[in-house]
């Protein structure tokens, strides 16, 4: 090899060398600085979480905190408000688990498809009553609210009912509640909110609900 080309090989290794030293160097203040932070968490609560946005997701989401939940030993209460006339994956996987996770169907499906608002009402009025109690009750590590955004949004639930009702839950209990056009009065009780975004979505393009993936 000809000293040119030493020269060369050896100027990248050590290039390599000194990116290498950087790249370490650059993660070892990063670990630095994630430990200190959180090193200022000391404290452990109940969350209130929400789900919100036009974005794939919401529900898929809290199911899966609550198949977490249920892997970390907790009781889980889901209540759909909605969704009652859909056969899904997750309640088929929940219903393995009857002692752990009580499911209650309580909604009478989407406004289109009862179009009875006072029947959407009266069905939304009987779910969070059994919302209230599972809130109540000690027992349950985390509650799943599917979809009571809609009738909130709707106004078939007063507001400001619905949040003194999830602001007075177990210190211990997680909530989340799922559905579009979160309300501001949710969003500012909540701890956690996250709003899905939607990018693209497959329905736009003529393709149906896909099994597996939405149901």
């Amino acid at each position: 090899m000809s000293d040119t080309k030493k020269s060369e090989s050896g100027n990248d290794a050590g290039a390599a060398e000194n990116d290498d030293a950087r790249w370490a160097e650059k993660k070892r203040k990063q670990k630095a600085a994630r430990d200190r932070m959180l090193a200022t968490k000391t404290r452990e609560k109940g969350l209130l979480m929400v789900h919100t946005g036009k974005g794939k997701g919401k529900t898929t989401a809290a199911m899966g905190l609550a198949m977490r939940a249920l892997g970390n030993g907790m009781k889980v209460g889901i209540i759909q408000f909605v969704k009652g006339k859909w056969e899904t994956g997750e309640r088929e996987i929940f219903e393995h688990f009857p002692d752990r996770v009580t499911i209650k169907v309580m909604g009478e499906g989407f406004s289109w498809d009862s179009q009875d608002r006072q029947r959407d009402i009266a069905a939304a009025e009987a779910a969070w009553e059994m919302a209230k109690e599972m809130i109540a009750d000690p027992d349950y590590g985390l509650v799943v609210l599917d979809e009571l955004n809609i009738p909130l949004r709707y106004d078939h639930l007063d507001i400001n009912d619905v949040v003194a009702g999830l602001q007075a839950k177990q210190p211990d209990m997680h909530v989340v509640v799922t559905g579009r056009n979160a309300k501001a009065e949710l969003i500012e009780a909540a701890d956690m909110v996250t709003d899905m975004t939607m990018v693209k979505h497959h329905f736009r393009d003529d393709v149906k609900a896909q099994k597996g993936i939405e149901f």
